[in-house]
């Protein structure tokens, strides 16, 4: 806009006083009615309104989007899980790919209208060439990481949309609300298109590979596998694991129909120290959908070592002694037995040297923390000390270790220990569990496993479930079982006891994390009955596989001084991990003064360390990462360095897998990808239909908006105006008669 030739203050009062003088004018006429006068006193300010008004030059501003200079963003998923060949029988890869090509119909039209801009995503997304072809290699879907990263991408252009052509088989935990926010700000609407098929007709998926961090040596271990399974019931399927290309275990498992996920235990025998390959695979069905997701990988680290669990008595009992006898063979088991034979007098079994618990027990935390496990027998809480008493809750809590407190007539409830620390860490509650003076405080019952127990390691006592079973149902009853509280919010029950006559089955293993570490309630005092079951052939073990592997599991995941944690579990080459280490120092407290470094050793190439930075709100943890650019194994070691000491934390493995998780539960997300175009403004589509994007995107003030100025000061209608009015008076004063 042109600035006024006067003032805008001083055109105003020249307004004013040329309507007045018009006005005055019109007054004065002679021989004409108050109507004629005023029109013609109208007509004249009009006028010089009109004239006074080009002064200020006005101008009227236009604003128009342009096209070819809005970005449109197409953004296609690039994961594995696009593989499928369920469009029309071809891949879902290329068939988003015809319908996006440079050449498509689709494409040309939208490129006449906007600028496109292709990425390529999966566990991120990248800028995309136009001529590039897909691979559909990623190994992770993450909707929330590739929408940001589309966002920042950018940030700084007129963006009109974005297209997203994926089967939403979305594998992250990430919170899709911040990214769709930050595009509702910006008032860019996103349009989904959809790939794939709803729902697998036929379909089995290893869909997860649970292992341990690590395993003694010499012990059996137990994948736990959760498989997946669509439009299957009755049907049989055989399971296998390697262990580094070599076949140890298979197994056929009948797949139960009305539920769409079963969980199955394979057990691992023992494998030689050092780190191994896991994978498990399903046979392939007649008519399966696919077969991509049959398979899964893992990694089972198996340590060395003699690792040290505190077993406390507070009397003679054949359970002490039979615990003991079960895994006194197991090497990497050391069990440092105490047995309080007498007020003050304690029988120590298993101890590296004479003052090792020549007081009973640990009075210090640097001793008590010296041990990884501790089993508490038939002793009464009166026997601690209160400052025993906590250092046993924070022994789980905050050392990490595990505790198990086993039945008997002066433990758990009967022994005192409610509304203790141990109480807070044990899985069920205590109080009110106690029974009254002419109650029966103890029940005969038949132990059986809950059907997570079935699934769970330590109490897997055959090769293959049903055999496990088998083995359950034939133990003998056990007499000595103590009555329990409700079970603990994340506790899991284990083993339940059925008494005889049909009574309502009791609590008799659980378990549960407790800070760090994890608690079990074993109530039971005679679990010796099984060595001893007369029906049961001489070469029977089941109650040392029962006691080994219960030791086992009470030292599994136990954190050293310094503790490292890969996040996620599973990646491809190509994705981000993140590292976190936690450092304490010899009382398990954390420390803020240690320099923390993890050395990562790739498939191939030269070592390397990541850089930690200290997490400000979480004492004692520093916080890296990496990516992991080729597929196979990395180990990594954590050190860190406080003064002049440097404790060094146990090698870890992970696996950059590119088998991925991107094959778990691969069906078209409909639903999903109908809410982020529905809270962005945009609109789904199944692939078929994409074409009517042409006609449903549309130019947005998002885009680039060029804003015309037009002046009407000068305008041919201005002139015209003024003549007509002028003209208007002219002529009705010659047709009144007036001069």
């Amino acid at each position: 806009m042109v600035a006024p030739v006067l003032p805008g203050w001083l055109l105003v009062l020249l307004a004013l006083a040329a309507t007045a003088l018009a006005v005055v004018a019109a007054r004065r006429l002679q021989g004409t009615s108050a109507r004629q006068r005023w029109l013609l006193g109208g007509l004249r300010a009009l006028a010089l309104l009109l004239v006074l008004g080009c002064l200020l030059r006005p101008a009227i501003v236009v604003s128009r989007a342009v096209a070819q200079r809005n970005v449109l963003a197409i953004a296609l998923d690039d994961s594995r899980s696009m593989r499928i060949a369920d469009v029309d029988g071809a891949r879902r890869v290329d068939a988003a790919a015809r319908t996006f090509a440079d050449s498509a119909a689709l494409v040309r039209q939208l490129g006449e209208r906007f600028a496109l801009r292709f990425f390529r995503f999966s566990a991120t997304a990248t800028p995309m060439p136009l001529a590039a072809t897909l691979g559909a290699t990623g190994t992770r879907t993450d909707l929330a990481a590739a929408l940001e990263a589309v966002r920042q991408e950018l940030a700084d252009v007129p963006l009109a949309g974005v297209v997203v052509v994926t089967d939403g088989a979305d594998n992250s935990s990430a919170d899709l609300e911040p990214p769709l926010l930050g595009f509702r700000a910006r008032r860019v609407p996103i349009y989904t298109v959809g790939v794939g098929i709803e729902r697998f007709t036929r379909d089995v998926a290893v869909e997860r590979v649970a292992l341990p961090s690590s395993v003694l040596d010499g012990g059996a271990a137990v994948a736990d596998v959760t498989l997946g399974m669509r439009g299957l019931d009755g049907e049989t399927v055989m399971l296998s694991v390697e262990a580094d290309g070599r076949v140890v275990h298979q197994e056929q498992v009948t797949l139960r129909g009305g539920r769409e996920t079963m969980a199955v235990p394979l057990r691992i025998p023992p494998l030689t120290t050092g780190t191994h390959l896991i994978l498990v695979r399903a046979s392939p069905l007649d008519r399966e959908t696919i077969t991509e997701n049959n398979e899964a990988h893992g990694v089972l680290r198996v340590r060395p070592g003699r690792e040290k669990v505190l077993y406390l008595e507070g009397e003679p009992r054949p359970e002490f002694g039979f615990v003991r006898r079960a895994v006194a063979d197991d090497s990497a088991l050391q069990l440092v037995g105490v047995l309080r034979s007498a007020p003050g007098k304690y029988l120590r079994l298993g101890v590296d040297d004479s003052l090792e618990l020549a007081t009973g027990f640990p009075t210090r935390r640097a001793d008590l923390f010296a041990y990884r496990a501790i089993i508490l027998g038939n002793i009464e809480a009166a026997y601690f000390s209160g400052d025993q008493l906590r250092m046993l809750g924070e022994f789980v809590s905050r050392r990490g270790g595990g505790l198990l407190m086993l039945g008997g007539r002066a433990t758990l409830a009967e022994g005192g220990f409610a509304g203790t620390p141990v109480d807070e860490a044990l899985p069920l509650a205590l109080s009110g569990a106690r029974e009254t003076a002419t109650g029966e405080p103890f029940l005969e019952v038949a132990v059986r496993p809950t059907p997570a127990g079935l699934a769970q390691p330590m109490l897997q006592l055959a090769d293959t479930r049903a055999a496990n079973v088998a083995r359950w149902d034939s133990l003998p009853m056990l007499s000595s079982v103590n009555r329990l509280g409700a079970l603990r919010p994340g506790a899991t029950m284990l083993l339940s006891g059925q008494p005889a006559g049909g009574a309502p089955a009791r609590p008799v293993f659980a378990t549960q994390r407790y800070g760090r570490g994890k608690s079990g309630v074993f109530a039971v005092q005679d679990s010796w009955l099984w060595k001893m079951n007369p029906t049961a052939p001489l070469e029977d073990a089941t109650h040392a596989v029962f006691w080994r592997q219960m030791l086992r599991w009470l030292l599994d995941e136990v954190p050293e001084r310094v503790d490292l944690v890969i996040a996620p579990a599973r990646v491809g080459p190509g994705e981000p991990v993140t590292l976190t280490v936690r450092v304490a120092d010899a009382d398990y407290l954390d420390v803020d003064d240690a320099n923390a470094v993890v050395t990562v050793t790739p498939p191939a190439g030269e070592p390397f360390d990541v850089t930690l930075e200290r997490l400000p709100r979480e004492p004692g943890t520093d916080e890296g990462g990496f990516t992991p650019t080729l597929a196979g194994r990395y180990d990594l070691a954590a050190r860190a360095q406080r003064f002049a000491d440097t404790t060094f934390a146990p090698v870890t493995t992970m696996l950059a897998d590119t088998l991925g998780v991107d094959m778990e539960r691969a069906e078209l997300r409909t639903p999903l990808l109908e809410r982020i175009a529905a809270e962005t403004g945009g609109q789904y589509y199944p692939l078929a239909d994409a074409a009517k994007l042409v006609e449903d995107v549309q130019l947005t003030t998002s885009g680039i908006t060029v804003r015309d100025a037009r002046d009407l000061w000068d305008a041919p209608i201005v002139f015209f105006a003024l003549l007509a009015l002028l003209g208007a008076e002219w002529g009705l004063r010659r047709r009144w008669g007036l001069s």
